[in-house]
């Protein structure tokens, strides 16, 4: 996809206060509830993980294999949502996605067996990879220039907010059923309306498709371009020359090549080394763990001895971290610049993972009979909160910024597709060993991240670009 291609400078350019900078808040916010139905979905399953393992009476395993089907989905949404995009539209796309998120939400919430709610998770899946592509594409594309890196950050403010509102929508529901995931409230399992009511948010999403207007760059593309002058002035400021930037719009898209896969080989190792960092950054956004606390969290503080509905609590206390870490990122990221963050996200993340590492080796007990010694519990669970924290105010909005801007223009699109790939696929190996490396060694799993989040100190400091300040045009 080329959307970005085209972008205004960074966040740190020189650009008019927008007319109505509250109208264009608004429209990156609905762009960005693709992310809210990202981390929605991505976390409603924790909620249900025990009661799905009942239900279908089946091993840690097969479990795992059920709750990653959507990354499944999520690889290939991602890697057609751009050329698609580019085909029918930005909005479009959205509205594409809300649909499959609806018809993933009924048929999760009414499964037949285990292979029809892996099949409906698959589908939710592609919405998700969808909108991970078209939200911050989109975002992009209408920002003002000396607003972009704050704008673009709504993605991941969109997904920690969605993993919040689901966990306080299954503890909610835990609550009617008598704090049993499998206890019935009107004819359905606890479990069965966890995973149903998403269709709240994904049709909120469809319905605020048709309220924002389409990329200026996509309605260059096809001929509308007294359309694209009106949205320009709406998202920039009516002082902007409209038939300039229509004309650099133009001419950025005549005189750029479409990107294919094969414009990313080169170099001794198969990719461009530009590449190799980008999918290098989306792997270790994943290695460290940190869907685990939000896919297994629930199941993981049951399995250390706290009751189902104190675990459903300390996991919505714990997304409250992650907000709070994210809007820290939101505030720095254009000040501090992305590589001071990503450094300090590192080591924070791996003190924190170590420390969890060492408080779960004094797990006492085994099956259902688990326990931690009451001050190890304590380090534990304050031990993940700010893991979780240090998380989000690094790596979790540096990674998205970076991906949309580091890329130079001629391969933003493929090179974006294969990122993105990258970070489907450790995300889907971490989700599905976790289980049985639980099972295994619990603190031993834990020290498996920790590498990871040491190893990615000098990821940064020797490979990983600093575009704080940079206009797009100077990738490369």
């Amino acid at each position: 996809m080329t959307s970005t291609a085209n972008a205004p400078a960074s966040g740190g350019g020189s650009a008019s206060r927008p007319d109505h900078l509250g109208h264009v808040i608004f429209i990156a916010a609905a762009a960005a509830m693709g992310g809210f139905l990202f981390g929605y979905d991505s976390s409603v399953i924790n909620g249900a993980v025990e009661a799905i393992r009942d239900r279908f009476d089946v091993g840690s395993a097969a479990l795992a294999q059920v709750i990653a089907a959507a990354l499944i989905g999520c690889a290939i949404g991602a890697a057609t949502a751009g050329r698609l995009a580019d085909r029918i539209g930005r909005i479009r796309c959205m509205q594409i996605a809300s649909v499959l998120f609806t018809a993933s939400a009924i048929g999760s919430a009414l499964p037949f067996a285990l292979w029809d709610l892996a099949m409906w998770r698959v589908i939710g899946g592609f919405g998700i990879g969808m909108a991970s592509v078209i939200g911050p594409a989109y975002i992009a594309e209408v920002s003002p220039p000396a607003y972009r890196g704050r704008l673009a950050s709504f993605q991941q403010a969109a997904i920690v907010i969605g993993i919040a509102v689901s966990q306080l929508v299954n503890w909610g529901i835990l609550n009617f059923a008598d704090g049993d995931q499998r206890g019935e409230i009107g004819g359905l399992e606890a479990w069965q309306w966890m995973l149903g009511v998403m269709v709240i948010p994904a049709v909120l999403y469809g319905m605020l498709s048709f309220a924002i207007p389409e990329s200026p760059r996509f309605l260059v593309s096809v001929g509308r371009t007294d359309k694209a002058k009106e949205v320009l002035r709406e998202v920039e400021g009516s002082g902007i020359d409209a038939d300039a930037r229509i004309r650099e719009i133009d001419h950025s898209m005549r005189s750029e090549v479409k990107s294919t896969f094969k414009d990313l080989l080169g170099g001794r190792f198969g990719f461009l080394p530009i590449v190799w960092i980008g999918i290098g950054l989306s792997v270790f956004q994943q290695l460290v763990g940190i869907n685990v606390i939000f896919y297994y969290s629930s199941s993981l503080w049951q399995s250390v001895g706290i009751d189902a509905s104190s675990s459903f609590l300390y996991s919505f206390e714990t997304s409250v971290v992650n907000i709070i870490g994210t809007v820290i990122a939101m505030i720095f990221v254009d000040r501090l610049g992305r590589k001071p963050l990503a450094l300090i996200g590192s080591v924070g993340m791996a003190l924190s993972l170590g420390t969890a590492a060492w408080a779960f080796s004094f797990k006492t007990g085994t099956g259902d009979d688990i326990s931690l010694p009451h001050a190890q519990g304590i380090i534990a669970l304050v031990a993940a909160n700010f893991f979780v924290l240090f998380f989000a105010l690094s790596w979790g909005v540096v990674v998205w910024v970076l991906l949309g801007e580091m890329f130079p223009g001629r391969i933003r699109a493929a090179a974006l597709g294969v990122a993105a790939a990258a970070q489907w696929i450790a995300n889907w190996v971490i989700t599905v060993t976790f289980p049985s490396l639980s099972d295994w060694n619990l603190s031993g799993a834990y020290m498996i991240y920790t590498f990871f989040a040491l190893l990615s100190i000098p990821f940064i400091l020797k490979w990983v670009p600093e575009t704080k300040g940079k206009a797009l045009e100077e990738m490369g």
